[in-house]
């Protein structure tokens, strides 16, 4: 690999010459930075880590701080992400930091990440609404964006999607089809999406004078058996009568719902309906389900990529404020959901 000197040399200029230039330092001239710039891309120079640094007092980092789960290196959410995050900051040649934080030390672990200056900005990630997270980070003035959106006006940079736009959507669809008894099965309580997407929910059916008991709308962690104990219980009748539809925010969620439904003796699409929220993971393609499944679909990999723009841009001085953006969510009706059954009309 060329070093720095090598470089210089070649150039027959100094060493501290053709770092400034790089670094895009104004004492060096347009014409000698243009130069030293084709050099490095014919002779594949790439700056030392530690040099750059002390060029130009960053370091080429961005970090995320993940509260600790036991499964999240095998959660395909995160997985997925991650990729389009990591993809995306690599080809800003950024690096990424990736911490875990252990629940009610996120806080703690952010001000020391920021303290340490290892890093040029971080990306909040499962925001809450009035997460102290971003009030820490606002009042510092520190880099940062956040993967959620907590408010319709706020001074920082985001990536969300449209979370009440597409639950609207669905809930609508339940409802067109004659279902008035849908269940939900939500995110954790308190984040910002899985609150987004209940309040979606419910104005829906309050507009449509459905009532939903408290007990057929769950918060948790969004997995397989999640949806399963969940719908199992539902579907039981120990709640009074069994939902004709579910709302599920993950398709993971949506496997468990479909193997309670099928040990139930229930069919999918005629018995009950379902819709699920898809994040476009690899290797759970809703339409490859055994009944194909109706879904809000947005990729959570276009996520990752827009965030690592986003900070990039943020890191260089950009306003927080031109860096917000709620993606659409696009509704796609597939087999799973059909016209309730001769009862589903009836309400709890």
């Amino acid at each position: 690999m060329t070093t720095l000197r090598e470089l210089a040399i070649h150039l027959g200029l100094s060493p501290a010459t053709v770092s400034r230039a790089l670094n895009g330092f104004p004492e060096v001239g347009e014409k000698t930075r243009l130069r030293v710039i084709a050099a490095a891309e014919q002779l594949h120079y790439r700056p030392n880590s530690t040099a750059k640094k002390l060029a130009t007092g960053k370091s080429g980092m961005v970090g995320i701080i993940f509260r600790a789960a036991h499964n999240l290196m095998v959660d395909p959410h995160f997985l997925e992400y991650l990729a389009g995050l990591s993809m995306g900051l690599a080809e800003r040649e950024l690096d990424l930091l990736l911490r875990h934080a252990a629940p009610g030390a996120q806080l703690n672990s952010y001000e020391r990440l920021i303290a340490s200056g290892s890093v040029d900005g971080v990306i909040v990630s499962a925001p809450e609404i009035d997460d102290p997270r971003i009030a820490m980070l606002t009042q510092q003035g520190f880099p940062f964006v956040v993967h959620g959106r907590v408010g319709d006006d706020v001074d920082h940079g985001f990536y969300d999607i449209d979370n009440h736009g597409a639950f609207t959507r669905a809930t609508e669809l339940l409802v067109a089809l004659g279902h008035r008894r849908i269940a939900f099965l939500n995110g954790s309580s308190g984040q910002a999406f899985a609150v987004q997407r209940e309040a979606a929910f419910r104005t829906t059916l309050a507009a449509n004078g459905i009532h939903i008991p408290a007990q057929f709308v769950s918060h948790s962690e969004m997995s397989e058996d999640t949806g399963y104990h969940q719908a199992s219980q539902w579907l039981s009748g120990l709640h009074g009568l069994p939902p004709t539809a579910f709302l599920c925010s993950s398709t993971l969620i949506t496997i468990g719902v479909m193997r309670a439904a099928g040990e139930a003796g229930l069919e999918i699409g005629k018995d009950i309906s379902i819709i699920a929220h898809d994040d476009v993971l690899p290797h759970l393609r809703a339409e490859h389900f055994s009944t194909p499944l109706t879904v809000t679909r947005a990729p959570i990999r276009d996520a990752g990529f827009a965030l690592a723009d986003m900070i990039h841009q943020r890191i260089d001085g950009a306003e927080p404020k031109s860096l917000q953006r709620t993606a659409p969510v696009d509704l796609i009706v597939r087999n799973s959901t059909g016209a309730a059954p001769e009862t589903g009309g009836q309400a709890w």
